[in-house]
């Protein structure tokens, strides 16, 4: 058997896509092994006494910043998500603990799917130091226990090139590039993860909603034509998932993009300006470095920099 890996200008090694990965087999297991990861409906923070979702998303966006900012594969921000939203759901915390428990996801998550992880020392820095390293190794053994060791989640990025490479070709019969809707898909499931409400959502229906979105994006369906439902129909038989549930997903996704194209105007909650200091959005990036901060990133964070 060869092994074959290709090379970045980074000198950083990644393996080819497997075929074998992609076969009906492997989906099969990946849906029926998601329900384990997926909050119980109807998903909320009621065990919380002093965190709320709009705390969540502010430690999610710092959480997103730092991952494109290390470069981490698309994986590993959704993956620390679904750890940090696990975790909400059996065990209590002060809201001052919310940015340290982001910080162990993203541990978590970089030992998982990257072959080089996040340094306890790098994630301590972007944390201003508000965090240390032995509360990091603390942490860390705290959240595997509530999560029961039970860290390998799927996520949306698992099902992504299940569903396009299963749709009639993009490239041939549509002209329209596989990469470019394998990434628009990846960004919308990156800004997904950072509200609350999609974490009652399977991986498999925020990817077939993700997918829908992008592809209406690129002018391929019409959202009020015949098309789109021949589309969800279509990615409805191949995940056996209810169309009104991608349907619902796919709604509640043009409402994040509708939302996130005016939130600078918007002016923050009182959840947002009550939160303690070391909540505060302004204090969760390191000082500024010579490259601007979103000039690395894997995918885009704002919703202006999504190219349809």
């Amino acid at each position: 058997m060869d092994l074959y890996c290709c090379e970045t200008a980074e000198n950083e090694t990644k393996a080819y896509d497997d075929p074998t990965l992609l076969q009906d087999r492997v989906l099969k297991n990946l849906l029926k092994t998601e329900d384990r990861y997926v909050l119980p409906y109807p998903a909320s923070l009621v065990v919380q006494k002093e965190v709320t979702a709009e705390m969540r998303k502010i430690v999610a966006e710092w959480m997103m910043e730092v991952c494109e900012e290390q470069k981490c594969q698309d994986e590993v921000f959704c993956l620390a998500m679904n750890y940090m939203d696990r975790f909400l759901m059996c065990c209590s915390i002060m809201k001052n603990q919310l940015q340290l428990l982001g910080t162990t996801c993203m541990l978590l998550a970089s030992k998982l799917r990257e072959s080089r992880p996040l340094a306890g020392e790098t994630l301590v820095y972007y944390t201003d130091h508000s965090v240390t390293k032995k509360q990091l190794w603390s942490w860390e053994l705290l959240v595997l226990s509530k999560l029961k060791w039970d860290i390998s989640a799927v996520t949306p990025h698992d099902f992504l090139k299940h569903l396009i490479n299963r749709l009639p070709p993009l490239e041939s019969h549509w002209n329209i590039s596989y990469e470019m809707v394998l990434n628009h898909a990846k960004t919308l499931i990156t800004l997904c993860a950072r509200e609350f409400i999609f974490s009652r959502y399977h991986p498999s229906i925020i990817a077939c909603a993700s997918i829908a979105s992008a592809l209406c994006g690129v002018g391929w369906v019409d959202k009020s034509g015949h098309s789109l439902e021949d589309l969800l129909q279509r990615l409805t038989e191949i995940t056996n998932i209810e169309k009104d549930y991608v349907q619902q997903c796919l709604s509640q996704i043009d409402k994040m993009i509708r939302e996130s194209s005016c939130a600078d105007q918007a002016p923050q909650s009182s959840d947002v300006t009550n939160m303690d200091s070391t909540l505060r959005p302004g204090e969760f990036t390191p000082p500024p470095m010579e490259k601007n901060q979103h000039e690395t990133a894997l995918t885009p964070t704002d919703v202006h920099d999504i190219h349809f």
